[in-house]
């Protein structure tokens, strides 16, 4: 049977197909389209919009300029809403929704009569959800994503979300400043519409999107409030017009060597290390096992470029300015897989020769060199991310060491433990907290199957008694995760996590761990038969909803923490609730 088009597409079922094509064009008509509009291609808009996102405030502005662009190139635009994950507005955590939205974008683009659709995200978990989702119905898909704020100032000082808001607040902690001036600065960390400031998690998936080829070149980074951001907009929405009429889909976008080009860019940017879960759940959408030890061998080849903080010193609104991701792009030409295609019809190789298909932005081959570094002459030789491996993680760990003190990359010391996020939240800052500074901090229970839903509480605050004898940085380790904007010695979404009963459950105070980023291990030196002995506590499954769902069939974080059922071949999938490496 000949796949419909337009209106025509995924018509309700009402046992007469003529009769339901009709319906629907009687009651399209009520809307005010015109008989010829109603035979354009339809190009369906994912909308976030929501009052609960903040960084989305601007999009009912970039969602006229994506209808005129789909009116400009002869497409039919209709937007339609999906959930929005607003990160700082969720509870307990925004992950635990990711696959919720992933799950309805699916559905929607699926269901609905669309012949291609623009996703407009940025919020943390929105571009991935998106991704994720859009794979899954696999029409032609491309992201656009809300771009960054703009900086703020405090007394002559640049300020950026939420990397700046951590500083401070650590400085609070610590009597350095005041709860007067923190407040202040509460009011001018994030002044414009956007995601955080920096290369966070919102702007490190933008730089994915890109790399990916999802995205239309050198639109990952141009600022929320630029007038580009529009031009980008009206740019997208004529793409998806030419991509319906190409059939363009994602599966052949998002291929192994797409995944492997990301992972590039990922490790030159500095970026999140929650892009490894977003990636990871990618990439099992399109069948395809992202292992975390090829990440270090990626690793290990592929430099840090970008100067940017939470580990280095500029904005994204800098980046945008010194040329944005295409500039890092062909800085790692050398490293990519120039034959993948993009969503312009284009090989990366092509898009990189000529930059078509986007904004003025993206042909402007200016670099600054004092924020995108040359491949021969960069931040750092190896890249920002690494996976540990040991008794303590027999399916690994994650550590940005881009952001970590080098003198505890091979570190053994004493755990401190904390049995979840309420316990840390008691007792982190009691004066008798038994604690020194070369002590290990540990959270568990705080990874996928945990009640808490794998929040970004891995960040531990340093105990205050520590604080204020002017201790900045500790080795802390967790099966939670970190904010991309965050930065310390930290590591990361423990495989298997402790709920579901794997070797951090059984750590408890006063036991010894050693790390050596050097041999990739993260290991709890207890004997096998003492780690098999201990006991391991385990939760009540929640009672009802989509939370009951996400504890039953969540993956562990080493398979990006999708649904098992969700991912393109749920028969490859592991065991995820045994505690068994």
């Amino acid at each position: 049977m000949t796949k419909k088009s337009g209106l025509a597409g995924s018509l309700t079922d009402y046992g007469d197909p003529d009769f339901a094509l009709y319906l629907r064009r009687s009651f399209a008509s009520s809307m005010g389209y015109s008989r010829a509009i109603l035979e354009r291609p339809v190009i369906g808009i994912a909308d976030t919009t929501s009052d609960l996102n903040s960084c989305h405030r601007h999009f009912p502005e970039l969602i006229q300029a994506v209808k005129r662009g789909v009116l400009a190139a002869g497409g039919l635009p209709l937007a339609f809403p999906t959930i929005s994950l607003g990160e700082v507005f969720l509870s307990p955590t925004s992950l635990m929704f990711r696959n919720l939205m992933a799950m309805d974008c699916e559905e929607m683009i699926r269901a609905q009569p669309m012949d291609a659709v623009v996703l407009l995200g940025g919020c943390d978990k929105t571009v991935p959800a998106q991704l994720m989702g859009a794979l899954s119905a696999n029409r032609p898909a491309i992201q656009l994503v809300a771009g960054p704020m703009m900086t703020g100032r405090h007394r002559g000082e640049r300020l950026g979300a939420c990397t700046d808001c951590r500083r401070y607040w650590a400085r609070l902690r610590s009597g350095e400043i005041a709860a007067e001036e923190i407040d202040t600065v509460g009011e001018r960390l994030a002044t414009t519409a956007g995601t955080c400031a920096v290369m966070g998690t919102a702007s490190t998936m933008a730089a994915i999107a890109e790399a990916l080829g999802m995205m239309l070149p050198g639109t990952a980074a141009i600022p929320a409030v630029h007038a580009d951001r529009l031009r980008a907009a009206e740019a997208s929405g004529a793409a998806a017009v030419e991509m319906a009429r190409a059939g363009r889909k994602p599966d052949e976008i998002i291929t192994e060597r797409a995944i492997e080009n990301a992972l590039r860019v990922l490790l030159a940017v500095g970026g999140s290390t929650n892009a490894i879960l977003h990636l990871t759940a990618i990439a099992g959408r399109a069948g395809i096992d992202l292992d975390l030890q090829r990440l270090n061998v990626l690793s290990d080849s592929t430099p840090v470029l970008v100067d940017l903080k939470p580990t280095g010193e500029h904005y994204m609104e800098d980046l945008f300015a010194a040329g944005g991701i295409g500039a890092v792009l062909r800085e790692l030409r050398p490293l990519l897989h120039l034959d993948c295609l993009t969503v312009t019809g284009e090989t990366l190789e092509e898009r990189l020769a000529g930059c078509a298909g986007g904004t003025s932005a993206a042909a402007d081959s200016y670099v600054d060199r004092r924020i995108i570094r040359p491949l021969s002459n960069p931040l750092q030789r190896s890249g920002g991310l690494v996976a540990l491996f040991g008794s303590l993680a027999p399916r690994g760990a994650i550590m940005k060491r881009s952001a970590a003190d080098p003198r505890l990359f091979e570190h053994e010391g004493r755990a401190v433990v904390f049995d979840s996020p309420e316990d840390l939240h008691r007792r982190i800052d009691a004066t008798d907290l038994d604690v020194r500074a070369d002590d290990i901090l540990v959270l568990k229970n705080a990874g996928p199957t945990s009640p808490s839903g794998m929040p970004e509480a891995g960040y531990l605050p340093i105990p205050a008694k520590l604080a204020r004898e002017g201790v900045r940085d500790m080795l802390r380790i967790s099966d939670a995760r970190m904010s991309g904007t965050a930065f310390g010695s930290v590591v990361l979404h423990v495989t298997p996590d402790a709920a579901s009963g794997g070797p951090l459950a059984a750590a408890q105070t006063g036991d010894r761990i050693r790390i050596s980023v050097e041999q990739r291990r993260l290991d709890l030196l207890l004997s096998p038969e003492e780690l098999q002995r201990r006991p391991r506590e385990r939760f009540a499954p929640p009672s009802r909803g989509y939370a009951r769902l996400q504890h039953e069939r969540v993956l562990q974080a080493d398979q990006g923490c999708d649904l098992d059922f969700l991912r393109r071949f749920p028969e490859r999938t592991r065991q995820t609730n045994d505690g068994k490496g």
